[in-house]
């Protein structure tokens, strides 16, 4: 928890024990009263947030803008799942014999050709 080991821990309690004394469990009230008030006020933060927004970012998150996330999401998550059931945003997708792009061709076969494209 944090990087502090059980010595550091103990010398952190006995610590608090010097400095607060009597009071340290009101204080300890205190600091979880506080730390429940900011989590509500940034749960509500979020709710605002999707809402004003609108229903075109209903599945948005507030953890995707951070940017490591952002790559993790983007770059090395799969999209088979997706492709597997259509969703890869071609309209050519419910032609017959289309194969999507990116799908896996077997050794020798040829890639579809389209007459149309330029």
């Amino acid at each position: 928890m944090f990087d502090v080991g059980i010595g550091e821990m103990a010398v952190l309690v006995v610590l608090a024990l010097v400095i607060f004394g009597e009071r340290l469990p009101q204080v300890a009230q205190q600091a979880g009263r506080t730390l429940r008030q900011i989590r509500q006020m940034a749960n509500s933060a979020k709710a605002d947030l999707q809402e004003g927004l609108g229903p075109e970012f209903k599945d948005f998150d507030v953890a995707d803008l951070n940017p490591k996330r952002f790559v993790q999401k983007h770059l090395f998550e799969d999209d088979d799942d997706q492709r597997a059931a259509g969703v890869n945003g071609s309209v050519f997708d419910d032609e017959p014999g289309y194969s999507a792009v990116g799908t896996d061709l077997e050794y020798g076969e040829r890639p579809p050709f389209d007459n149309e494209a330029t």
